[in-house]
């Protein structure tokens, strides 16, 4: 029945997620999801939030939220855009900041979302190769663009850019925008939010997924100038007038709040990672520096979808890439201890 489908439609390749499976016993370490659970004042007040008022629309602004998050980072509220995730925030900042007569400019091993905003919007691209070590080189971007946007840290290699370059980059870039995608900042990278107030072209975006474990409410924001900020607001409220509910607002406005669960669980998986990075060392991997809750890692005798096969059979689900130059890698989420630990027994068997 696909002639009924628009042209648009006809020339899309979806994003393809990392697999859910329904399995039983899973150690899942594939989409990057936080092995700790929410806080437990976010699970409160999402309950507290289940009653009656349900009946009513939420707040289409969000003004909770967005206090919450200009007071964690010292912004105005103003400066604040809120979304259903930063996937949705993202797709915003393509139509309403990205979409220029010359081409927006990506890494060519990144997010592959980026790609696929470009189809569904008609934003012209061009991708820049990460150097030999898989890193952005910041010179390769200081060229004519429509706007510039990219992770830090990386997905799916976890490398950061520092924070000087990403300034270096805004300094020789002021006519264009650039945003930066920190969805795994927290754990060991350097936020672009401080040079927000420096920057009118930089739009720095977040989500609650990661860091604070809450994948499945989808809440995400974004800081910048504030004439970035009404872009945004312009393209949502043509789309949805009310694109958070009652009890994400209620649960994300807690998990803001509450600072110190949030750096309890941040601390745990940066310890997790760096045992992880170790032991798989010490099997002969070859693991890229990561300050995400990832790590990127290949075996120089072993095919990586082959290692990827060995580990479901045992019930142990890791993402594998099959694109140019990262066909080799593992992407690893960092799971609790025991679940790392049952990952490295397994892979110590295959490797033999």
């Amino acid at each position: 029945m696909s002639q009924y489908w628009s042209a648009v439609v006809h020339g899309l390749t979806p994003y393809v997620p990392g697999e859910q499976p329904k399995l039983a016993n899973l150690v899942k370490l594939n989409t990057n999801e936080n092995p700790y659970g929410p806080s437990p004042r976010a699970l409160a007040a999402m309950r507290d939030e289940v009653a009656d008022t349900l009946r009513l629309y939420p707040d289409p602004n969000a003004d909770r939220l967005k206090d919450a998050i200009a007071r964690c980072y010292g912004v105005a509220a103003r400066q604040v855009f809120v979304g259903n995730g930063s996937d949705e925030v993202l797709a915003h900042a393509f139509l309403a900041l990205l979409r220029h007569a010359r081409p927006i400019l990506f890494p060519d091993v990144t997010y592959s979302f980026y790609p696929v905003y470009c189809g569904l919007y008609g934003v012209e691209y061009a991708t820049v190769a990460l150097d030999d070590a898989f890193a952005i080189r910041v010179d390769d971007y200081l060229r004519p663009n429509g706007g510039i946007i990219f992770p830090n840290p990386n997905a799916p290699t976890g490398r950061a850019l520092p924070l000087a370059e990403i300034e270096r980059l805004l300094q020789a870039n002021r006519d264009s925008v650039v945003v930066v995608d920190e969805a795994y900042v927290d754990f060991g990278g350097e936020s672009a939010l401080p040079l927000v107030a420096r920057y009118p072209n930089l739009l720095v975006v977040h989500t609650l997924s990661k860091s604070r474990s809450l994948a499945g409410l989808r809440v995400g924001f974004a800081v910048g100038h504030e004439d970035l900020i009404e872009a945004l607001t312009r393209v949502k409220d043509s789309f949805n007038s009310s694109p958070l509910d009652r009890i994400a607002i209620a649960g994300a406005t807690a998990a803001i709040e509450d600072r110190e669960h949030f750096a309890q669980t941040c601390r745990a998986v940066v310890a997790s990672r760096e045992l992880l990075v170790r032991q798989l060392a010490q099997l002969g991997f070859d693991v890229l520096p990561s300050v995400a809750n990832f790590i990127f890692a290949r075996h120089p005798q072993r095919d990586a979808g082959d290692l990827a096969r060995a580990l479901r059979e045992r019930s142990i689900i890791v993402r594998h890439f099959k694109q140019p130059r990262i066909e080799q890698f593992l992407r690893i989420t960092v799971g609790t201890d025991a679940h790392c630990a049952m990952l490295v027994a397994a892979l110590r068997e295959i490797l033999g």
